[in-house]
Parts: C-alpha cells; sequence; structure tokens
C-alpha cells in the first residue's frame, strides 16, 4: 500500500487530497484545502501554503505526491503567484523527502474523468465515484484528489507495462 498526496496549487486556495494506493483499488483518507487570508501578502501565502502541507504530511506520512502543472495563462502576474504557489507545495513535498510527479490539468482530467475538457463539476462528480465519497469534496480539494487518483493509474499502468516486459523477456 502507498499513500498519495495529490496537490492542486493556488495563491488564494491549495487544495489537497490524500488516498491510499492498494493494488488497483484506491481508498480516501482526507481532502481540504489551505485557504488564504485576503490581507496576506504573497509571502505570507506562500509560508502558509508550505506550512499547511507540512503539517499534512506530518500527520499523513505520504509515500508520493502529485502535483497539477502550471498552466499557461494570459495574465502573467497570476500565473506568476500561481507558480510561487506550486513552488510552496513542491519545496514541503521535497523538505520531506517524498517523490514527487507533475500532472497536467489535461492529464488529470483525461486519468479520472476520460476527457481532458473536463469541468470542474464532472471531476468532482468522478472523484465521489472512484473513491466511493457520501458528500461532494470541494472543488480544490476534488482537484487534488484527482491528481492523487492520475498518479495512481500512472503507477498502475507502470507496473503493469513492467509486468508484461518481464514476462516477455522470460520467454526469450
Amino acid at each position: 500500500m502507498s499513500i498519495i498526496l495529490g496537490v492542486d496549487p493556488g495563491s488564494r486556495i491549495t487544495g489537497y487530497g490524500i488516498i491510499a494506493a492498494e493494488g488497483r483499488g484506491w481508498r480516501y483518507l482526507d481532502s481540504g484545502c489551505i485557504r488564504m487570508k485576503t490581507e496576506q501578502t504573497l509571502p505570507e501565502r506562500v509560508l502558509t501554503i508550505f506550512q499547511g502541507l507540512s503539517q499534512v504530511i506530518a500527520q499523513w506520512q505520504p509515500t508520493q505526491a502529485s502535483v497539477e502543472q502550471v498552466f499557461l495563462s494570459n495574465n502573467a502576474d497570476s500565473a506568476l503567484k500561481l507558480g510561487q504557489a506550486r513552488g510552496a507545495a513542491l519545496v514541503a513535498i521535497g523538505h520531506a523527502g517524498i517523490s514527487v510527479a507533475e500532472y497536467s490539468a489535461r492529464q488529470i482530467k483525461q486519468s479520472v474523468v476520460g476527457t481532458g475538457a473536463a469541468d470542474k463539476v464532472q471531476v468532482q462528480h468522478m472523484v465521489m465515484r472512484l473513491l466511493q465519497l457520501q458528500t461532494c469534496p470541494q472543488a480544490d480539494a476534488a482537484d487534488a484528489l484527482a491528481a492523487a487518483l492520475c498518479h495512481a493509474h500512472a503507477n498502475t499502468h507502470m507496473l503493469k507495462m513492467t509486468i508484461t516486459g518481464l514476462r516477455r523477456g522470460r520467454g526469450r
């Protein structure tokens, strides 16, 4: 079993999700949002993200992490702030010595919903179904859980490819 932390970075709200990957199945452990106060400066927000994720990591001890990549934006200021929020998340994960994978929003949506053009409601719905949740997680937490599920899918796919390759190699 491996515990996977998914992170949806944001300069106002950073979502996180924790799942346990057990063979071909997944189990929900926790999710939530790290919310910044409107009066916080950007350096204070970055610190809040680092501290919040560090607390989540200390509590759950994940062995792997998945972080959504920065998308290109028309607004350079927004893209820079998002990049700094993402950097705070990566530092918290790296500081804990956890391996991290990065996926685009399109890859995450494709993995969880089946289309890279899915909207937030579709992601929330599929996260609820895949993790058998009774209540709908907040959008940023659902995106983070989707990032964790995407990584679990990628791990399962890589394991399957490795086993298939080993089986083929034995016959030669």
